[in-house]
């Protein structure tokens, strides 16, 4: 099946055999449904609930029955999120740091182009766009290599496993005897725009220093 907690614990046999070793006659403990969308539960659960059982009898879905490793699961989402904010978070800082160090460099250039006319938005326009160029091909490139690892991701474990020697994803520990991979579209435009929100806040300090620059100081001390 793919996951270790049934591999190691579920079995297929004949439904007469197993009556004969439960000594259950022709009877049965539980039987399971499947439905053509297993996402959504709630209608078939209260249509099965309400007419096909009776009252005292137990109904739950699959999600029900997992509900520990749904909770897990959620709980390293939510997690895994917060960490990748914080890395977009320092990696706007960097770029904050990277702009100003760009600003002091340039600033008899910038003084130059004051006095041949150019404007304070002109200078502002020049840093800022090329502030998120910078973060948007960063997160272009990101992107990119995020979906590819994604895509491969098994195969990259089977290689760091050949290449270390060491087991990387423990079906005892994860309960999944490979490493699964599903890219939702949704995640990846919300990570996206949120890179991208975090370039332009992080270009707006240093291109507003920037075209704040007196030309008279500048090249004054040149």
């Amino acid at each position: 099946m793919g996951m270790s907690e049934y591999d190691s614990t579920v079995i297929f046999v004949l439904l007469e055999e197993a009556q004969k070793f439960f000594r259950m006659g022709t009877g049965v403990s539980a039987f399971e449904i499947f439905v053509d969308n297993p996402n959504q539960m709630q209608a078939p659960l209260k249509a099965l609930s309400g007419e096909f059982f009776p009252p005292n009898a137990h109904v739950f879905d699959w999600q029900q029955s997992n509900a520990k490793f749904f909770g897990a699961l959620q709980v390293e989402r939510n997690v895994m999120f917060l960490i990748l904010t914080l890395i977009i978070v320092v990696a706007a800082f960097n770029m904050i740091s990277s702009l100003l160090m760009l600003v002091k460099d340039k600033s008899r250039d910038i003084a130059i182009l004051r006095t041949m006319g150019a404007s304070r938005g002109m200078i502002l326009h020049i840093f800022f766009l090329t502030g998120s160029s910078i973060g948007i091909a960063g997160s272009l490139a990101g992107t990119s290599a995020g979906l590819g690892f994604s895509y491969h991701i098994e195969k990259i474990r089977k290689f760091l496993e050949y290449f270390t020697g060491t087991s990387l994803f423990q079906a005892e520990i994860y309960f999944l005897s490979r490493l699964p991979s599903k890219v939702e579209p949704l995640d990846v435009v919300m990570v996206l725009a949120l890179t991208c929100l975090c370039t332009f806040l992080a270009t707006l300090y240093p291109a507003r220093r920037a075209a704040r620059l007196n030309p008279v100081e500048i090249l004054r001390y040149e």
